[in-house]
């Protein structure tokens, strides 16, 4: 008894030294609620896979205070191994001379495999520099679709099962439901001002957001969006607000965007295909129907590519122990593995980010028993993109985004026109950029 009870003390004293023994790859994220657990998932997952390292994820707050966080983190010399940075920070983290190691380089130094070409072309894009190096790892990338109320649109006497093609049909569609008393308002939009109302509408039609190649060809760009399809298209969502077609849900994402739509009060929804799963969710007495993004038919008859939102994960210089930095290459390699990405997409709704894992997805035939599930991949990798739609890569995008969102609602309210309000948004935005030059040159 005595001898069982002594190799008993010490397998947990063994198990506790090789606990204590596994190096801390510390990784700060935005992710919370369902999509929190889901990453914690994800990381425990890795942990017990090997017992070399140990991914420690910590919840920071939103995207921009995330960001923020490991700025202030990094000048204290405390920085995390990996941080969480949604897409808008790209222009930023690649700014940060000397803070970040890339992606590429990670996996090189530490001989993990490395293929950019097995990830999706849009991803790769967005994420790479000139010389076509990926500087962060993907993780949670999506793009907006289009949700629709299929039991609403049969009472509005329309097909449940077509969706509106062109912002011309959205707006129409929406007269019919609001004046047959289907449902309260015809749509809403998550980033109405910013992501879906104006850069991937920029990218679908083709126009420039901005100089160099949307800011890929270097930090002297100035902004463009204030062309006159942009600003007809703010006047008439302010016009189609007026007629309670559309139903602004706020500026950012819109705390009562999606709301609008579960509570049935908006018939369309336009949001990321990352809310799938929550839409799914949420719709519990009524059909939801899956589409791509409306395009102008007014301005282009071959709509290009949506372009990516949500996040990669930047691994930042400056830890002490080269371990952490091996623990982090394997991660990445764990992330990248087929089943990890295909679980994290059909779970969530983000894209899968490697074709292997789309392929996966399809061989499991989880997009023949989810309609609508591929939509956001249709359209992400619709045609080939162009200057116009690979993406956008400005300093500061997050505060001049908050300037967008009051111009947008000068118009909503009254005050400017869709040019006005666009002209002074490039302006203002145009004086962020200069400040930010200044701030990261030489």
């Amino acid at each position: 008894m005595f001898k069982k009870l002594s190799m008993a003390a010490i397998a947990v004293a063994l198990s506790a030294t090789s606990s204590l023994a596994a190096t801390e790859v510390t990784w700060w994220h935005a992710m919370g609620g369902e999509l929190g657990k889901k990453l914690e998932e994800i990381a425990q997952k890795f942990n017990e896979s090997q017992s070399d390292y140990k991914v420690v994820p910590v919840f920071k707050g939103t995207y921009p205070e995330t960001l923020t966080a490991a700025i202030a983190a990094f000048r204290a010399g405390q920085q995390p191994a990996i941080v969480q940075v949604f897409e808008v920070g790209t222009g930023t983290m690649m700014a940060a001379k000397g803070a970040v190691y890339p992606v590429y380089k990670l996996m090189a130094d530490n001989k993990e495999p490395w293929d950019p070409k097995g990830f999706l072309a849009p991803v790769v894009g967005y994420y790479s520099d000139t010389e076509g190096n990926i500087l962060s790892m993907p993780f949670n990338s999506s793009t907006p679709i289009m949700y629709y109320n299929k039991d609403v649109f049969q009472k509005a006497g329309l097909d449940p099962e077509v969706a509106p093609k062109t912002w011309a049909e959205v707006a129409a569609f929406g007269k019919k439901i609001v004046d047959s008393g289907a449902a309260a308002c015809g749509f809403t939009i998550s980033y109405a001002a910013t992501w879906v109302g104006l850069e991937n509408y920029s990218a679908i039609q083709n126009l420039p957001y901005g100089t160099l190649q949307n800011g890929f060809g270097g930090l002297k760009t100035e902004f463009k969006f204030n062309g006159p399809a942009q600003a007809k298209l703010w006047d008439n969502l302010k016009q189609w607000q007026d007629q309670k077609v559309f139903k602004y849900g706020g500026p950012g994402g819109g705390a009562e965007t999606a709301p609008m739509f579960y509570a049935q009060q908006c018939a369309i929804y336009m949001g990321s295909s990352a809310s799938r799963a929550g839409v799914i969710n949420n719709a519990k007495n009524f059909k939801v129907g899956f589409a791509p993004l409306p395009y102008d038919d007014t301005v282009t008859k071959e709509p290009k590519n949506s372009i990516i939102g949500g996040a990669t994960l930047w691994v930042l210089n400056g830890q002490k122990n080269a371990e952490v930095y091996k623990g982090a290459a394997k991660f990445f390699t764990y992330l990248s593995k087929p089943e990890v990405q295909a679980d994290w997409h059909q779970f969530t709704g983000y894209l899968p980010i490697t074709n292997a894992a789309y392929e996966l997805g399809q061989k499991q035939g989880y997009y023949e028993k989810n309609p609508g599930s591929d939509i956001a991949i249709k359209q992400i990798t619709r045609g080939t993109p162009s200057e116009n739609s690979k993406g956008l890569r400005f300093g500061n995008l997050t505060q001049i985004r908050d300037i967008i969102d009051q111009q947008f609602e000068a118009v909503l309210s009254g005050k400017k026109s869709g040019q006005q309000a666009l002209d002074d948004a490039a302006k203002q935005g145009n004086a962020m950029l200069r400040e930010f030059e200044a701030a990261n040159s030489n």
